[in-house]
């Protein structure tokens, strides 16, 4: 459900001020007399004159007098306690991206673009949109994944299953990570380690930025090339640490970005990849993970598949 300031008369109502109210600035009044609308909505409703004291046009910042007649425009809001759901499309969309689930755990083939969880303007990553779909059950984030990176998100289904996941991201190797991903340039046979801390910053506007620092957290990732097409490098990149943009920033730091990356790689590759071969977003996914539950008893190896779209750019590069 969405909050509207278009209103009618039909739904006005009219609330005189009470004395215990007496000299309360209208912002606030209103706050109390349409609970759980944002500030927002309110300075909205008022400075286009849907609100009215005694029959007038008022500031936000007015002091009220016990008595005053406050007009108050219908405003739809969520019901005290209700959540606005996700579209059925998007809900429907990650159900089809679900790759493996048992009792414990739930593993979706996350699409690029899909924030992992909400905030920061998103309404709905992949885990609220889960738990819409899934009203009563138990839902749990085990790892993030970035928006534009693709691939193998792993939700628990249980708090045990979580605290045991959760306990292996700890451990050296607790968890083996692959991606898959596209590098600008011409990358050497075999295998490149990358052994360099990464620290995160901040520019201005609160954007994370993250480069190569020494004051920065330990962090190694290993390329191995698999195979050259049209100048660039298809790479699998095993993680021994799970660092923020820590693929992105180890590549563009050996001087072969990952392509489509408009944050750590190069315009100028970027563009003529999207414009001869139709790359439009970032070539990173998440492919495999391993590890073992119930104290290394019970093994998991779970698999996504490469992204049809990321399948596409690398048929045209030939």
């Amino acid at each position: 459900m969405t909050q509207s300031a278009n209103s009618t008369n039909a739904g006005a109502r009219t609330v005189r001020v009470p004395e215990d109210r007496d000299g309360q600035r209208l912002d606030n009044f209103l706050l109390g007399q349409l609970k759980g609308a944002p500030r927002s909505l309110i300075y909205k409703l008022v400075r286009s004159g849907q609100v009215r004291v005694n029959g007038g046009r008022a500031k936000a910042e007015r002091k009220l007098e016990a008595g005053d007649e406050v007009r108050i425009p219908p405003v739809r809001l969520n019901e005290a306690g209700e959540k606005p759901t996700p579209p059925k499309g998007f809900m429907d969309a990650l159900d089809a991206a679900i790759v493996f689930e048992d009792a414990r755990l739930l593993a979706l083939n996350k699409p690029s673009g899909v924030a992992s969880h909400g905030g920061s303007g998103i309404s709905f990553g992949a885990i609220e949109t889960l738990r819409a779909s899934r009203p009563g059950h138990t839902l749990e984030l085990v790892h993030r994944l970035d928006r534009d990176t693709s691939g193998l998100l792993i939700v628990a289904k249980k708090r045990s299953a979580l605290t045991e996941m959760q306990a292996l991201m700890r451990e050296d190797g607790g968890i083996a990570k692959r991606y898959l991903a596209l590098v600008t340039g011409r990358m050497p046979e075999g295998v490149m380690s990358v052994d360099a801390p990464l620290h995160i910053g901040l520019r201005q506007g609160g954007e994370r930025h993250v480069q190569v620092h020494r004051e920065g957290k330990p962090s190694l990732s290993h390329f191995k090339t698999l195979e050259r097409r049209g100048g660039q490098s298809y790479c699998e990149v095993r993680i021994e640490t799970g660092r923020t943009h820590q693929i992105r920033v180890h590549a563009q730091h050996i001087g072969h970005p990952v392509a489509g990356d408009d944050k750590y790689g190069e315009a100028e590759v970027n563009k003529k990849l999207r414009d001869q071969f139709g790359l439009r977003r970032l070539f990173l996914h998440a492919s495999t993970l391993e590890f073992a539950l119930d104290g290394g008893r019970e093994p998991y190896s779970l698999n996504a598949p490469l992204a049809p779209e990321l399948v596409e750019v690398l048929d045209r590069l030939g």
